[in-house]
């Protein structure tokens, strides 16, 4: 049965996350003002980036064309907190990816050009050389290995969101969507994992889940709401901040992990130089200092690779 009643709090994240630009809009007016505005007020603005200084050492690993240019092209897809969002503004980014990236980039005194991109057409510019690189909350998997480089970050993953009425508990086994309607992002490791896997439905003599997926958060949401899913299929870090927002849901449970990097054209030069500048974040103190601005503090990692084993 649909849900038809919103409360407060829900207008308020899907107002903000359908001003964002994970279809690369980036239209201030697509949520009303005072929506906008409040919703920022659940965005943590403290700075903790200007302090970070220049790591000589890591800044030497960049390519010498770079460091004289002393300038590099960076697409954001920006979708929802803790990742990346919008302020009141409907221009100023937020978020994890922002932050980690805009911390990078001083470690090894460049200035980044940001431009703002949708998720799914990211990873395949970088290939075109459009862009230096990519943030997007971007899973390690090994089909991505194939045509990019990593450098990790964070590890967040895949997990699952439901409303209060729903039955389930804990999602283990994708078997337990059987006969349901699930809503994620279009072009995500969610997408392709629910795609990969209906068959193990219909290999058992059940209904296969109906896999609706959605070129905003804000979308996502409204359709779990309104009882058009029945379950959301989204990152833990991001679930997890959104069921606090907003009331009649809950966080279900974590289903996979995934390590979390910037993404690069495969065989980029530029991957030692953005490792060396994560671990330099790590040394001094920077790094946890952004965790504890987006309470995240369970997705460190111990210390940042270039294209690691997909986990499984």
């Amino acid at each position: 049965m649909p849900r038809t009643r919103h409360t407060a709090a829900f207008a308020l994240i899907t107002a903000a996350a359908l001003a964002l630009t994970a279809c690369g809009s980036g239209d201030p007016a697509a949520a009303p003002a005072g929506a906008a505005a409040a919703a920022e007020r659940k965005v943590p603005t403290t700075d903790v980036v200007s302090s970070v200084r220049k790591d000589e050492a890591a800044a030497k690993l960049l390519p010498a064309d770079v460091r004289a240019a002393g300038t590099l092209t960076i697409a954001a897809s920006v979708g929802n907190p803790p990742g990346s969002t919008y302020l009141a503004d409907g221009k100023t980014v937020a978020g994890t990816d922002i932050d980690f990236a805009d911390a990078v980039a001083r470690k090894l005194g460049l200035r980044l050009t940001r431009e703002v991109a949708s998720f799914e057409a990211i990873l395949p510019a970088l290939d075109s050389g459009k862009y230096d690189v990519g943030t997007g909350n971007f899973g390690v998997t090994e089909e991505r290995r194939r045509t990019i480089d990593f450098v990790t970050y964070i590890n967040d993953g895949q997990g699952f969101a439901v409303r209060d009425d729903s039955r389930l508990k804990r999602v283990t086994d994708l078997t337990q969507l059987c006969g349901l309607t699930v809503g994620t992002g279009a072009g995500t490791t969610f997408e392709v994992t629910l795609e990969e896997n209906r068959h193990l439905c219909t290999d058992t003599g059940r209904e296969p889940y109906d896999v609706k997926t959605y070129n905003d958060q804000g979308a996502t949401w409204a359709s779990l709401q309104q009882g058009r899913s029945d379950v959301v299929m989204s990152t833990i870090n991001g679930l997890r901040y959104a069921v606090e927002q907003q009331e009649g849901v809950r966080f279900l449970n974590e289903f996979k992990r995934l390590d979390v990097g910037f993404a690069f054209k495969k065989g980029t030069p530029l991957a030692p130089a953005f490792q060396a500048a994560v671990n330099g974040l790590k040394a001094d103190g920077t790094y946890d200092r952004i965790l504890r601005k987006w309470g995240i503090g369970a997705s460190a990692i111990t210390t940042s690779r270039i294209s690691p084993p997909e986990i499984k």
